[in-house]
């Protein structure tokens, strides 16, 4: 297990749910933060959260969608922290929707905050993250990105492609030391998948410090045995099912 005091992560989507427990979880380790939400006020209270830690937190309210968010945010990095070592791309949407009745605009819409967004907050992370020693990119997935569910089309072929460009910039950047890992949870107990999964109760779901747990461990274990992603579902499913 590594030493991560003083090291920087950036997070999205880090007004609630797994952002913020993510927060949370790596101010235990010491880690500094970047929080990226579209709302001021929500990104101020996980900044409250973290701070019986002792860390640092940056906020930066963006809408990431924005031609310019991606640069927005590494300059918070920069000019707050002046490094980045962890990129959490954890910001998504949902839609629960038919094949038929999604609209061009709801398509639209989910690729560009679940898939966009990543891609290009990679792209410009890449300068600080190969200056760092444990440059690390987490990319919140989902159990769509390898099972298709119905009235979720539109989610899983933004998950599918954040699967897709995972594998292909992990290897791309492994030689320079960039581990590119990735979480695909099923039901998670937030607010999302109310929207993505109305049909469960949320009893027995995953809770975000869960996903919180694993990511800490991406980050943590950097050793000779590297993980690439980690399925999760809820206890209650089926193994392997």
């Amino acid at each position: 297990m590594k030493d991560l005091k003083g090291k920087v992560a950036l997070i999205t989507g880090a007004s609630g749910g797994i952002g913020a427990a993510i927060a949370q979880r790596f101010a235990q380790d010491g880690i500094d933060l970047v929080l990226c939400g579209r709302s001021e006020e929500k990104l101020a209270a996980t900044a409250e959260l973290v701070k019986p830690y002792g860390i640092r937190a940056a906020c930066c309210a963006v809408d990431l969608t924005m031609p310019d968010a991606p640069r927005r945010c590494i300059e918070a990095a920069i000019q707050v922290f002046g490094r980045l070592d962890i990129l959490i791309n954890n910001a998504g949407i949902a839609l629960s929707c038919s094949f038929e009745q999604t609209t061009p605009e709801q398509f639209d819409t989910i690729m560009n905050t679940n898939v966009r967004a990543p891609y290009f907050l990679s792209q410009a992370a890449l300068p600080l993250l190969r200056k760092s020693d444990h440059a690390t990119i987490i990319n919140i997935a989902s159990v769509v990105a390898h099972k298709g569910y119905p009235l979720q089309s539109a989610y899983a072929a933004s998950k599918h492609a954040l699967l897709g460009m995972s594998k292909s910039l992990a290897n791309e950047v492994y030689s320079e030391g960039i581990r590119v890992h990735v979480i695909a949870p099923g039901a998670v107990f937030t607010d999302m998948v109310r929207v993505s999964r109305p049909d469960l109760s949320d009893e027995g779901m995953i809770l975000p410090e869960d996903i919180a747990e694993i990511a800490a461990f991406f980050a943590e274990h950097r050793t000779n045995a590297v993980v690439d992603e980690i399925e999760v579902h809820r206890a209650g499913k089926a193994p392997f099912a």
